[in-house]
This record gives C-alpha cells, structure tokens and sequence, in this order.
C-alpha cells in the first residue's frame, strides 16, 4: 500500500500521523466513540498530509537552490519544536494545574487512529494527484510557511489557555492585572453582565461571543474550552500576518518566517497569546487592517474592522485609523471612514444592548466613565520612564516579575504597580520589575543592539524607500505612550498595543540586512535565546499558582 505514495507523500503522511494525535486526542474528548475518532483522524490526518507534503517541496526546492537558508530554516524550526516540547514539559511538571492526557488519546481510541492511518495512505495518494498543479495547491504553498511557524506558538498558547484560564482562578488580576475571570464569564457563559459596569468596550460582546459560538460548534457546544481555543487562534494569528507582511515587504521567506517568531516569542505576545482577555483581538484586528491596507483593500473592509477595534475598545480605533492616515493619503477617504465608522458605532452600541440585555452601559453616556478614574494617574516623569521601559524592554524581554501578596486568595504576578490609589500608605507608589539575572540583562543589551541597528537602517534609507507603514508604526507606538502616561495600572496588560507595531517597524528598517547570512544568523540566536528568557515568566507563573492550587 505505501507503494502508493512518493517519498515525500510517504513522510508527509508519517509526519501527519504524529501531529494528528494530539489534534485528534484533543477533539476526542468532545467525539470520542470509534467513528468520531476515525472520522477526526482521517480529517486530521489528510490536510495536515497536504500541508507537509506542500513544505517538504518547499524544502526540497530550497535545498537545492540555497542551502544556507535550508538550513537556518531547518534550524529555526528545530528551535521552535524543542520549545514547543520544552513547554508541554514545563506544563507537566505541575500536574494540579494540567493533565498531559487532556491532549491525548484514551487506550480504546488508539485502534481507530490506527485504521484511519491505512485509510489516509489511498486518500493522500489521490489527492496528491488532483492537487499537485492545482490552484489550491498554489495556495497553500504560498502560506505553508506562515501556517507552520503560526503553529508552533498556537500549540504553546493552546498549553498554557487551558491552564491559566481554567475557571479555578475565579478572580480577576491575578496575572498582570488581567481580567480573566470577568472575561471567562462574559463570553462564555450566560452571566455577560460587566460587574465593572464599563464603557469602553461598546460591543465587544457582539464581537467576541458569536466567534466563540462558531468555535463551540466544533466542540459539541462547549462555551468554555471554545474560549479557552479562540485565545492562541488569535494569538496565533497574529504571528502569520507578521509572517505575511514582512514576506508582502521584503519578498525574503527566511526573513519573514524570523520576525514572526520574533514576534510570537516575545513577552507580550506569548502571555496575552493564551490569558483570556480584550488585547490579543485588538492586536488581531490591528494587524489585519495592515494586511488589507497592504492588500489595497476597498475602504468597506477598513470600515469593518475599525468598527470592530472601536467595539472591543473604542480608545483603539486609533490604531488602524492612524494605518489608514499614514497609508492611504487620501482625504476623501479619511472622512468617508471616519463618518461611516462614527455613524454604525451607536447603532451597534444600542444592538449589543439589545442582544444581550443590560449586559454594560453605553459609551455615550459620560456618567459611565466615573468607574475609570481608580485607572488614570498624574502626569509624573517616573510614570513615562516605566511606560518607555515596558513598552520598549519588557514587552519584548520579560523581567523578573513581582510576585505580590495583597487581597486576592491568590499571588499575583505582575510586571508592574502602580498603587497609588490603591494603597496610599506605601512610600513607593510604583514599582517595577527588574531584570535580576546576568542572562536578561545580556538579552536587554543584545536587544537594544538590535533595535538600534533598526533605528539606524530606518533613519539610513529614509528617503530612498516608501515609509508609509514606517511611520504608521511609529505614531501607533506614541499613541499609546502617550495614552498610559495618565491610564493604567498595570502597564504590561496593554503590551500587545505596541508589541507588533515595534516589530514590524524594526523588520522595515532591518530590511537592508535581511539577506545577509550574518544577520539572520544573528536573528536566529537572539530568537533562541529571547524563548528560553521569556518562558521562565511563564514558570513563574506556574510556580506561584500551583502554591494555591492543589
């Protein structure tokens, strides 16, 4: 029977076999008879088949035409699937907190696996012949390389979403001030009431909630572990559109597949990729009007996810504002979207209330802001020093975070508090992580180092190259400094506002170097190295939730 497939098909369907376990051990909780497994295994079995096969021929086709880049490719992913081991390991290690067999298959599920495993070989082969020249074929080529780094991190912040938002952790501000269990319980669950009784997300209901229905669908119409699965899908997410623009920019496939795993490595993304919270959408939703501004979309689908970014939190229809401005330089088409934008927001504030009644008060109403104010601080040159530092070292490189002990059942970890008006007493109204081991404090200078040979490739060609999005980055990232010098507590919480927009920024006045092999073998190292620094938050994290979970 394998005489059926070629050698590239017959790895490929090799290879399929193990990634399809964990998918289909994860699934078989929600269809775990023998034809639910069978019919997941067979599904599961025949696209990942597809997909492998499409980048074992990317492989081979990179191989022989540039063996450098086959093998930092090759390196670089091997980085990605010993982190992606190491984690599910580090998650192992804390069994009150997460069971291995939640993604694994049952000892009476095992023989189905086994029979859609000889009955994939056939179908690969059929398909492999259908397919081969296809236009669907051609386009599954043209993401393989997205879809494959996008996974790795989908896979750790899929670990770590059912770890810490299990709904054990039943109070808010636990981990850096997130919200978890007001998010947990307004979109997967009938109690959608804000108990904060907030403004500023004037219909992120009407956003979030039919997402995490559609995903429900899939799992027998569990609310909860379909909530718990959108957070790395969006995570992820955000990772192949970094992928997908740096690739659009540059046309260098190494280069792209480096940033964006520069991007789902980094401290704010790889903590808000899996803590159920607002940020990691507006990150999404951000980036996506890139890609469309990218893509010349028509104004329509920049009206859209404006409206969506001012629904989940209207201070951040200013991001893909700002990309529109700085992008297309067209007045009539600022005022078409600003007025269209403007006039669909109260219809739709009014619709969320109407679908799910007296769930929050309107954005129109002023008296509904007074709850903010324990949330907005005085100007003071500390405060903008803290926010420079987390905004431009912590978001990328984690600390070592405070571990405090205040009126929650649990520690909290946070990165950075201002308490001010939460505990007047204290002499120091804010305090902020360190950097205690000689290990960060390298990868902050090798950081800096690298951010500075950005600035310098930027500022360099600044008037040889189209620097639209450039500048789109750069006023996105003042925004938002200029935002939290008077909101927020917990700076860290909004890192994935400006986490990307960095990123990118960097990967633009990068470009000059982004085919030269000692830049990306540079790149490849500090990716390796960021990983190993930024799961010890995560470690952290487990530590000091397993002291209160038994």
């Amino acid at each position: 029977m394998f005489q059926l497939l070629n050698h590239r098909m017959f790895f490929a369907w090799m290879l399929s076999v193990i990634a399809s376990y964990f998918v289909v051990g994860f699934l078989g909780n929600y269809y775990p008879s023998f034809v639910g497994i069978l019919v997941l295994a067979v599904l599961a079995q025949t696209l990942l088949g597809l997909l492998i096969e499409r980048l074992l021929g990317k492989a081979e086709r990179l191989y022989a035409s540039n063996k450098g880049d086959f093998l930092l490719a090759l390196m670089l992913f091997t980085v990605l699937t010993v982190f992606a081991a190491g984690m599910l390991q580090m998650a192992n290690q804390f069994p009150s907190l997460f069971d291995a067999k939640f993604v694994l298959l049952e000892q009476d599920q095992t023989f189905p696996f086994i029979v859609a495993g000889v009955l994939v070989i056939p179908l690969l082969a059929l398909a492999g012949q259908y397919t081969g020249q296809s236009r669907f074929s051609a386009f599954v080529d043209s993401i393989a390389a997205g879809v494959l780094v996008a996974s790795f991190f989908f896979a750790v912040y899929f670990i770590f979403s059912f770890i810490f938002n299990q709904p054990v952790f039943d109070t808010d501000d636990i981990f850096f001030d997130s919200d978890g269990w007001l998010w947990r319980t307004r979109f997967t669950t009938d109690a959608y009431e804000d108990y904060y009784w907030r403004s500023l997300h004037p219909f992120v209901l009407l956003v979030i909630r039919p997402l995490v229905f559609l995903v429900s669908l899939f799992l027998k119409g569990d609310r909860l572990s379909a909530g718990l699965l959108l957070m790395p899908l969006a995570g992820a997410s955000c990772v192949f559109m970094a992928w997908y623009f740096v690739k659009k920019m540059t046309g260098n496939s190494l280069y792209a597949v480096l940033i964006a795993a520069l991007l789902g490595g980094t401290a704010g993304h790889l903590i808000f990729g899996f803590l159920i919270e607002t940020y990691i959408f507006i990150a999404a939703v951000a980036m996506l009007s890139i890609i469309l501004l990218l893509k010349d979309a028509p104004l329509f689908t920049l009206i859209i996810t404006g409206l969506i970014s001012f629904g989940i939190t209207l201070s951040n229809i200013i991001q893909p504002t700002i990309a529109l401005v700085f992008v297309r330089r067209d007045l009539k088409q600022w005022i078409k979207y600003g007025l269209i934008v403007g006039a669909l927001a109260f219809p739709l504030t009014l619709l969320n209330n109407v679908v799910y009644p007296d769930s929050q008060p309107y954005f129109f109403d002023p008296s509904s802001y007074g709850t903010e104010g324990r949330n907005t601080f005085d100007l003071n040159p500390g405060r903008a020093v803290a926010i420079g530092r987390v905004m431009f070292l912590n978001s990328i490189i984690a600390p070592d975070p405070l571990i405090l002990k205040r009126e929650l059942p649990f520690l909290k970890v946070w990165i950075v508090e201002v308490s001010r008006k939460l505990y007047p007493q204290e002499a120091n109204p804010m305090r902020g992580s360190e950097y205690e081991t000689q290990f960060g404090t390298a990868m902050v200078v090798f950081w800096l180092a690298l951010a500075a040979l950005g600035g310098f490739g930027f500022v360099k060609n600044i008037k040889k190259q189209d620097n639209r999005f450039a500048y789109a980055f750069i006023f996105i990232t003042l925004f938002s400094f200029v935002l939290h010098q008077k909101f927020g507590k917990e700076l860290f919480l909004y890192a994935t506002n400006w986490t990307y927009a960095i990123v990118l920024f960097l990967s633009l006045g990068w470009r000059e170097f982004a085919g030269r092999r000692w830049f990306q073998v540079v790149m490849l190292v500090f990716i390796a190295l960021m990983l190993v620094n930024n799961s010890r938050l995560i470690l952290t994290m487990l530590s000091t939730s397993a002291l209160h979970i038994k």
